[in-house]
């Protein structure tokens, strides 16, 4: 019995309607997943809650707001990073996943977009945020987190954690593509913690020694922190380094550097996998 392969479209508007139909399929496989294994997925959102629920009330006490504030509303925009951060190692595991029992390379043999298996990863991730985003919005409101700023400002504010969630996402698809074993996916999401810890999430660089907190300010997620912060009108430290100042500018920069350094990193490394 001979096996008819269907001819590849042609020309650009067929190929990319091609190429999203495909991306589509595979998201949708992704939310699959998630129906059929909601006990990830509910661990995953209740993490950055037991973060909140630690910091805001253990820990809470005990942190002083630069120029005075609650710290609830200090910490919220933070944990609105790390909840991003966070789902970067969710990226890796799943993609690492799928090289390494041969799922990759099964989508790799097949009559599809070759753009599509990344592609669909990363829109799987973007809509797995959001979830967990408004989730811990929802919280944040019931700890006596408040919105200060105005609708489009908060608005705004979203949209950086999202860009900066985008980012990330091709970051993990990355280091998931070249993962080999458990240990490695292990040590991207350790790395999380000490990454995320020296920011101005949870306190202001100026309390650090200097040069750690120099390092803090650079963190590419100090500048989506004290932009969120900004924008939502909660407390933050008046840093007077550049960095600080143009945090707005730096919260779009640093997630598009991101991107155009780990996005064709790992088209090349999807392109060059062996098995």
């Amino acid at each position: 019995m001979s096996i008819t392969i269907p001819a590849l479209p042609r020309g650009p508007v067929a190929r990319l309607r091609w190429a999203l139909a495909d991306a589509w399929t595979i998201t949708l496989r992704g939310l699959v997943h998630w129906t059929r294994e909601p006990g990830t997925v509910i661990s995953g959102l209740l993490f950055p809650v037991m973060m909140v629920l630690m910091f805001g009330y253990f820990f809470g006490g005990a942190m002083k707001v630069p120029g005075g504030g609650n710290y609830r509303e200090f910490l919220m925009p933070g944990m609105f990073v790390m909840t991003m951060v966070f789902g970067m190692g969710e990226t890796v595991t799943a993609v690492a996943a799928d090289k390494n029992r041969g799922v990759t390379s099964r989508f790799r043999a097949m009559p599809m977009a070759p753009s599509a298996v990344l592609l669909g990863r990363c829109v799987t991730d973007m809509l797995n945020s959001v979830l967990a985003l408004a989730v811990l919005l929802g919280v944040g409101l019931a700890v006596g987190w408040e919105v200060h700023g105005s609708t489009g400002e908060a608005l705004a504010a979203v949209g950086l954690l999202l860009l900066l969630r985008f980012a990330l996402s091709w970051l993990g698809i990355y280091f998931g593509l070249l993962m080999k074993g458990p240990e490695g996916i292990t040590l991207v999401q350790t790395l999380e913690f000490p990454v995320g810890f020296l920011t101005s999430v949870f306190v202001a660089p100026a309390t650090m020694p200097g040069w750690l907190g120099t390092i803090a300010e650079w963190n590419p997620l100090s500048s989506t922190v004290t932009a969120a912060r900004e924008l939502f009108g909660n407390p933050g430290w008046d840093g007077s380094s550049w960095i600080v100042q143009h945090a707005s500018v730096m919260a779009v920069v640093w997630p598009v550097v991101l991107f155009a350094v780990f996005f064709p990193l790992s088209v090349r490394r999807f392109r060059n996998l062996t098995g």
